[in-house]
């Protein structure tokens, strides 16, 4: 089991930087692939990256490929989504998620997950990108 609790979200301004974390705890996390969720009102779940429990195979969305970064250190049972030149269309939660297939982050670039797939859902932290 795991549990995943996501922090660093916030008010910011356009083009500005947030790192978002998603801290676990319980046993096994090393196993797990993190993927990274956004949801904005009205809107459906969006996938915005993913970090392989393996190799470290990574996957972003189009829309903030080149813009943000995802790292892991299983030391700190830490993922991080390292957010630049935010936009206000980045305005979202964000939810980090937790998968025991080392391949989800390449299923992630061509299938849309329920959310029941997953092993974990963090509470969510709330990014509002505005001017």
């Amino acid at each position: 089991q795991v549990q995943l609790v996501e922090s660093g979200g916030g008010l910011v301004q356009p083009g500005d930087s947030l790192r978002l974390s998603c801290a676990a705890s319980g046993f096994g996390f090393y196993i797990y692939s993190i993927a990274w969720f956004r949801q904005a009102p009205g809107k459906e779940r969006e996938g915005v990256s993913c970090i392989s429990s393996s190799d470290g195979t990574t996957y972003y969305a189009d829309s903030v490929n080149g813009r943000f970064t995802i790292s892991r250190d299983n030391a700190k049972n830490t993922v991080y989504l390292q957010m630049n030149s935010l936009k206000p269309e980045d305005t979202a939660v964000y939810y980090c998620a937790a998968h025991m297939a080392s391949s989800l982050c390449e299923v992630m670039r061509t299938t849309t997950l329920g959310n029941n797939a997953f092993d974990a859902w963090g509470q969510g932290t709330l990014v509002t990108v505005s001017s």
